[in-house]
């Protein structure tokens, strides 16, 4: 039954994606897609903790199976897809592009539940690799020219960060002297192969100075692939770290410092360049950077102090499942928006997941960042006290760019409900409202006296919000990708100046 229910998690996508090839099969195909993470949901609530499928025939000896971080991330993974094809079933119905939408949907989704369900190094790359290259289809869905802009930067990306991965991982197994992902759990790297690892996931993460991608590809996808993409595509990065990094067995104090600080770095970047965009999905892209940040800061810590690590994985497992859902959810709802408009019970939706994500209390977010904070409050000197003081001003960041998102969202005009895509979006909404407390017991649970602390910073998000509205603060614009933008500048000056210098070399050699 185990294996049956892993080999159907990784195949049924994969069956679905060839039946929609042949015109005989596509209707039914078209059909049956969104339902294509049952089976990977099954494995995730009832397979046994011992599951294990072994293939010694593909690639190096794969193996398939379940531990208690697999589970958790190809729960909300699975869930994730579900919702979003359910959504995009009745957001596509009309897409002159479905079939091509939903063959690079499937083939995405495949490697994604593949690399929560891989315990070996080939298969998690090829699955990895898969995903990576797979979404790319989902970038350019629209053929436009800032969807191909967007494709070519996203594609740039992640060849190099695929590159740099391979080099990393290639120097782990060398060390660890296997394959299997226990023994590189176990084993102790070069730095430069952890370094090379983590800034390779990094890309996926959305890492400062590595998410350029990012703001990019959000606003071009359609909805239900922006949905999936910042809810569960990023989390594969994020469980990338935790599967190949030698977390917990051995000390990194550089490279741990370094992802602390660029942690901190995202949490406040994706917030300050988000309050100056207009585009729903930009300032939600934005956003996901900000919040993996705080998952960052978990992963550097554990690499900075191994001892902490069996109180942040856990933490780090919540806020992953936090987010998944919150911005799935944010991302679904600004779909509904940009169809119906600012209706109240749309900005009424698109609140609880808002206040989530900004740690309001009795929410997922309040339980995360308690927890989290928890973990990290053990670290020595600076980083204990300092994380002490700037989490809750992330927070108040966090409060800001969901209620700039909210207005944008306000001044939409209204437009005809659609049911089709608001109620499955509600109910994914609520939820996310619920499943983070079935997960809260694995951490320490925050105290009720700890209430206090986390409504301060939403509040006081609020007031900066309404005096910047009072005061008519005007926000100057940054385009989407921030630095890309300079960068392609750059780029066309150099390409000038060597077609200036191009016809001078012709005459000197002549």
């Amino acid at each position: 039954m185990n294996a049956a229910s892993l080999t159907a998690s990784l195949l049924l996508p994969l069956a679905l994606l060839l039946a929609l090839l042949p015109p005989a099969t596509r209707r039914i195909a078209l059909v049956l897609a969104p339902l294509a993470p049952l089976p990977a949901l099954w494995t995730a609530s009832l397979a046994s903790a011992d599951a294990v499928l072994d293939l010694p025939w593909l690639l190096l000896g794969s193996r398939l199976g379940l531990d208690d971080t697999g589970r958790l991330f190809l729960l909300f993974t699975a869930l994730t897809w579900l919702a979003a094809g359910l959504y995009a079933r009745a957001y596509l119905a009309r897409d002159a592009r479905r079939t091509a939408f939903w063959a690079f949907f499937l083939a995405t989704q495949a490697g994604n539940l593949g690399v929560c369900l891989a315990l070996d190094l080939a298969s998690f790359y090829t699955l990895y690799a898969l995903m990576t290259f797979a979404a790319y289809g989902l970038v350019v869905h629209t053929r436009s020219a800032e969807a191909w802009r967007a494709g070519r930067i996203y594609l740039v990306m992640a060849v190099l960060g695929e590159l740099t991965l391979v080099a990393g991982l290639m120097m782990t197994a060398h060390a660890a002297g296997g394959l299997m992902i226990a023994d590189l759990q176990a084993a102790s790297p070069p730095p430069v192969a952890v370094a090379l690892v983590a800034a390779g996931l990094g890309v996926k993460v959305g890492l400062p100075l590595l998410h350029l991608w990012l703001p990019l590809a959000h606003p071009v996808a359609p909805v239900p692939a922006s949905a999936v993409l910042s809810g569960v595509m990023l989390k594969a990065g994020l469980l990338g770290w935790l599967r190949l990094l030698p977390l917990g067995h051995a000390v990194y104090p550089e490279i741990g410092a370094t992802l602390l600080l660029l942690g901190l770095i995202a949490m406040f970047y994706g917030v300050a360049v988000g309050l100056a965009q207009r585009d729903l999905k930009v300032v939600l892209a934005y956003s996901s950077v900000s919040q993996m940040g705080f998952m960052t800061l978990g992963v550097g810590a554990g690499l900075s102090a191994p001892g902490l690590w069996p109180v942040l994985l856990p933490a780090v497992g919540l806020y992953a499942l936090h987010h998944a859902l919150a911005k799935s959810a944010l991302f679904l709802g600004a779909g509904v928006a940009l169809k119906v408009g600012g209706r109240a019970w749309v900005l009424a939706g698109l609140a609880l997941p808002a206040l989530a994500l900004a740690g309001a209390p009795l929410t997922g977010g309040w339980l995360a960042k308690a927890a989290l904070k928890g973990g990290l409050a053990g670290l020595p000197a600076p980083w204990g006290g300092l994380l002490g003081i700037l989490l809750p001003l992330a927070a108040v960041g966090t409060t800001l760019l969901m209620t700039r998102l909210l207005w944008l969202v306000h001044r939409l005009p209204a437009k005809e409900p659609v049911a089709s895509l608001a109620l499955p979006w509600l109910a994914w909404t609520l939820l996310g409202l619920v499943l983070p407390w079935g997960y809260a017991q694995r951490v320490t649970f925050p105290e009720w006296a700890g209430l206090a602390a986390a409504t301060w910073p939403v509040l006081l998000g609020l007031l900066f919000a309404w005096l910047a509205w009072r005061g008519r603060l005007q926000v100057p614009v940054i385009p989407p990708g921030d630095l890309v933008v300079p960068l392609e500048h750059l780029l066309k000056i150099l390409k000038r100046r060597q077609r200036d210098i191009l016809p001078i070399e012709q005459r000197l050699r002549s």
